[in-house]
């Protein structure tokens, strides 16, 4: 099957980024423990464990490290879980998978922490919270009960009222809001990057612009093929995401693609940012159609939606979307937003929207479904898949092995439906309860 992804130089990142370690693509063959296939930041980080444990570790990238999800993601680095509430996942994945994946999760910051401080990772990383608003009364209560939630499991999170959602933010619109103080932010692209640098200077190896075309077991290995060479290896672990092209059969059925998109503002006066942002916290506005932003170290604003009938599709309509819901959350701002960068990425959307670990062959497994919580969720990850290659039992894997499924055709349109829906809720709500609706509501 052919794939056609949205250009990777368009981003910001790509622009303002350290430069690539040094690579070069595979030729020949050689030979390794474990065979990794993909260069973002499940495979790099998996890599590193590994390395570190002193086992020879091959990473294959079809493009350049960071090519995929990992160098287009808006990057937010929050550790939190996207769709489920922590009481639904526990419903989802039951004992003890629920209870090891939430620890996993609510701690990957830490993680993400101590690798840029071991490596010296220069990707803009400032860890200054991130608040979730309410746009009406309602929501208040469904933050509480997050709040409570997330505590209840170690993470450090408070509710702020109307005075302080505002002094936090910089925006009167919030009712109040919910603010995860261990969250952060960084530069995705440079972070990628950092990663590899840091796989190679443990001894791994990364091979960039070789393809996987196909893997066979034979002679006691598993023999991963590119276009010009072979890693010959005991362990091979997929981690291609969205990304996913060839390299085994019907992985890239394991999800369906969505599409969201990425802009970010010229460098914003010191004015503007003593009334946007002026703690540089990352912002959801609370909506389930969601607006987040956060600034760059440039002092850009980056922020993202998902496509929406004209949304994402028309340029100019777009960036006026973007810039209506801006100034209507900070009628302060001192200046006009022009958009100088706007791109999309890929996320690999599955009707679990958790992180699953396929169990392809003896010796062989894949990882796709991050769905929109990159950072965080593809460097804790690693640990999992590490744990899985040094031979861990799967019973004591902090995710279930499962056998490949295809996702349901409804999942094609079911996440845009879904974000209709969203709209539509809050809409209701908001008027009911006399709450003003934001621009393009």
């Amino acid at each position: 099957m052919t794939r056609t992804f949205s250009e990777f130089k368009d981003t910001l990142w790509y622009t303002t980024a350290p430069q690539a370690p040094e690579t070069r693509a595979l030729r020949g063959e050689v030979r390794a423990d474990v065979c990794i296939v993909g260069a973002g930041y499940s495979g790099l980080t998996t890599a590193l464990e590994l390395a570190r444990q002193g086992v020879k570790v091959v990473v294959l990238e079809r493009d350049e490290i960071g090519f995929g999800g990992s160098g287009r993601n808006a990057g937010h680095c929050t550790p939190t879980f996207t769709h489920y509430s922590l009481p639904e996942l526990r419903g989802v994945l039951g004992a003890p998978w629920a209870e090891r994946l939430i620890q996993r999760q609510t701690r990957a910051n830490d993680k993400v922490s101590q690798m840029i401080g071991r490596y010296g990772i220069d990707c803009e990383w400032e860890q200054n919270g991130y608040v979730q608003g309410a746009l009406f009364p309602s929501h208040l209560k469904t933050l509480e009960r997050t709040m409570a939630s997330y505590n209840a499991v170690g993470a450090r999170t408070r509710m702020l009222d109307r005075n302080e959602v505002h002094a936090v933010t910089g925006s009167s619109r919030f009712y109040g809001g919910w603010l995860h103080e261990e969250a952060g932010g960084l530069n995705a692209l440079a972070y990628a990057r950092g990663l590899g640098r840091a796989v190679l200077s443990e001894g791994g190896q990364v091979f960039t612009h070789s393809a996987v075309t196909g893997s066979e077991h034979r002679d006691g290995a598993w023999h991963v093929r590119t276009q010009q060479g072979t890693v010959r290896a005991e362990k091979v672990i997929y981690t291609t995401g969205a990304y996913t092209v060839a390299g085994w059969p019907n992985l890239d059925q394991t999800f369906r693609i969505m599409r969201v998109f990425v802009a970010a503002t010229q460098p914003l006066s010191a004015a503007s940012q003593a009334v946007v942002l002026p703690k540089r916290t990352t912002i959801q506005d609370g909506r389930g159609d969601i607006y987040v932003y956060k600034y760059n170290r440039e002092n850009r604003i980056v922020a993202s939606m998902f496509p929406m009938g004209p949304r994402g599709r028309d340029p100019a309509y777009t960036r006026k979307v973007l810039s209506d819901r801006l100034k209507w959350l900070h009628p302060d701002l001192r200046e006009e937003p022009r958009w100088e960068f706007f791109w999309y990425g890929e996320l690999d959307m599955q009707r679990k929207t958790i992180p699953r670990l396929y169990s392809l062959a003896p010796g062989v497994v894949a990882m796709t479904g991050l769905s929109g919580r990159g950072v965080p969720t593809g460097s804790m990850i690693g640990g999992i898949l590490a744990d899985w290659a040094m031979g861990v039992p799967e019973d004591a894997l902090d995710l279930r092995l499962e056998p490949l499924s295809r996702q349901p055709l409804y999942m094609s349109f079911a996440p845009q439906a879904a974000l209709r829906g969203y709209r539509l809720r809050d809409k209701i709500r908001a008027t009911l309860q006399g709450a003003p609706l934001p621009p393009h509501a």
